[in-house]
């Protein structure tokens, strides 16, 4: 028994219909499915940054983003570098030992907390609240900071200090020295900062 028009018809239209349905549900999944992979900012957001460092002066600090996080480049002065052994009796964690794997890379666990003395790398973010630090490279007597300043920061929010090496002072509210980044010298002009696989 053969089939009438009107179902040949039928037929043909579901057949068309489920085509164009299967089709549709495969166009709209491609884009939801692809919406679970990392944009390209994101990408970005976790890479590795370069910093040039080649114009950077003694006494003088640069400021780069990785992560979405303000990283300091400061070349230190001969006289900055020496004011570290100054310091060092005056700050909370002088060695780096609290969180050493979190906060300090092994090859920046010394006194100047880098791998050249020259280069201080540190996460400019307060660990008490995450404010910004302020620079107070100056020395000596100024409104909020001790009659005896060697030069450092000051967190604007809750007053607490860091030295040149990002080492907090005692009896501060920050609980721990400022961040050192995963960093290497891809030159002596280059630093990458967030990679330290040659450090």
């Amino acid at each position: 028994m053969s089939d009438s028009p009107v179902d040949q018809s039928r037929r043909t239209w579901v057949a068309i219909t489920a085509g164009a349905s299967a089709a549709g549900g495969l166009a709209a999944a491609v884009p939801f499915v692809s919406s679970f992979a990392p944009s390209e900012r994101a990408k970005a957001a976790g890479a590795a940054v370069e910093a040039d460092i080649s114009a950077l002066k003694p006494g003088e600090k640069m400021t780069v983003e990785w992560r979405g996080k303000p990283v300091w480049i400061v070349r230190r002065t001969k006289e900055q570098i020496e004011s570290l052994a100054k310091t060092e009796p005056q700050v909370a964690d002088p060695q780096s030992k609290r969180n050493p794997g979190e906060l300090t890379p092994e090859y920046a666990r010394n006194p100047h907390r880098s791998i050249k003395p020259e280069y201080l790398v540190a996460v400019g973010i307060c660990s008490h609240l995450g404010c910004s630090p302020t620079d107070r490279f100056q020395t000596g007597a100024q409104p909020s900071l001790p009659d005896d300043w060697a030069g450092g920061f000051l967190c604007p929010c809750h007053g607490s200090t860091f030295d040149l090496a990002g080492r907090v002072f005692k009896n501060m509210p920050a609980p721990d020295n400022l961040e050192v980044p995963p960093h290497m010298y891809v030159s002596d002009t280059v630093l990458l900062i967030g990679e330290d696989k040659k450090a």
